[in-house]
């Protein structure tokens, strides 16, 4: 538990990461990105397709490639992103992708996804390896992510986290939330905008806290999701098990904000338990980074109020280790 936060509170060091480039005369500068992975390997992905909104970026969570003509798959660059190096579907894309000739390059600590890229003289950013979760190491990720693009820029503005990024600030607040939310399923909201971040929310829930959560987006939701929220005398029961957290962003559209405010006086007037958590920060980076160590603190004080390791997944390594057998 203690190590889980160190980590937390040393986030921003990770920032620090000047990624190396090997066989960099082989990589291609992207276009257009497809950027492969599982797990905490790809949030990298998300995060960067949150924040470069003009660049084509898929994030591929699968086997093999997405189901694209050979004649528009050419027109990628495919990062694979691993940070063991031995994830089963990373490295079915990677081979996937050397087979037909689509341009690669690869992210990850090591394993037999660095082997097979040193082998077929593929780009790769080696990234250092600690011994944390991959969902803790997305500074690192994002950092070598960003340099195989090679935008010089964008690089900088990742650096300057190391500087303004203080998670210690967010320490109390996530506690508290922590605390507001316990004995419910959360369910995180955010703006289109902001996917990437709610992702991200629930997913800490769920491997640092070790609950059930869910994310939707707006204005999405409205048109489906808060109608099951609709709350009656014989569904009462069911809805009571949720509780919601508004990602609040004052750069969203306008039409945007008004569509949370108007749903949350809904579900308030309806009993439903609701917390509202403001995106800031003075830069883009500093906007998604700040809400992902606050989603860390509240995910590591849930794990410690229902009494569980917030760092390791067992069920996962138990899904692994049975797969294994099939």
């Amino acid at each position: 538990m203690y190590m889980m936060r160190d980590v937390i509170l040393n986030f921003a060091k990770q920032f620090t990461f000047r990624p190396v480039i090997e066989n960099k005369k082989r990589l291609k500068k992207p276009k257009q990105l497809i950027i492969a992975g599982m797990g905490g390997s790809a949030l990298a992905g998300d995060i960067l397709k949150s924040r470069c909104r003009s660049l084509p970026i898929v994030v591929h969570r699968n086997y093999g490639l997405p189901p694209m003509d050979y004649k528009i798959l050419k027109q990628y660059l495919v990062i694979v992103s691993s940070y063991s190096g031995n994830t089963e579907e990373a490295i079915d894309v990677f081979k996937t992708a050397l087979k037909k000739r689509i341009p690669l390059a690869v992210l990850t600590t090591g394993g037999t996804l660095l082997t097979l890229a040193q082998q077929s003289n593929v780009p790769y950013v080696q990234l250092p390896s600690t011994g944390i979760q991959p969902r803790s190491a997305s500074g690192y990720s994002f950092m070598g992510l960003v340099a195989l693009l090679q935008d010089k820029k964008l690089l900088a503005e990742a650096e300057a986290l190391s500087v303004t990024l203080k998670p210690a600030r967010y320490k109390r607040k996530g506690k508290t939330l922590s605390g507001n939310i316990k004995g419910k399923i959360p369910v995180i909201y955010a703006s289109q905008a902001n996917e990437a971040v709610a992702y991200n929310w629930k997913i800490k829930f769920n491997e640092t806290g070790k609950i059930p959560a869910f994310y939707n987006v707006f204005p999405e939701l409205n048109h489906n999701e808060m109608t099951g929220f609709d709350v009656k005398q014989t569904t009462e029961k069911l809805s009571r098990l949720f509780c919601f957290i508004f990602l609040k962003d004052k750069k969203d559209p306008k039409r945007i904000q008004r569509r949370m405010e108007i749903l949350e006086k809904i579900y308030k007037a309806r009993g439903l338990p609701l917390e509202t958590v403001a995106i800031e920060g003075a830069t883009p980076f500093d906007r998604i980074f700040s809400s992902l160590v606050l989603s860390d603190w509240t995910a590591y004080y849930t794990a410690e109020g229902y009494n569980f390791d917030p760092e390791h997944v067992p069920m996962v390594e138990e899904f692994k280790a049975l797969l294994k057998k099939y």
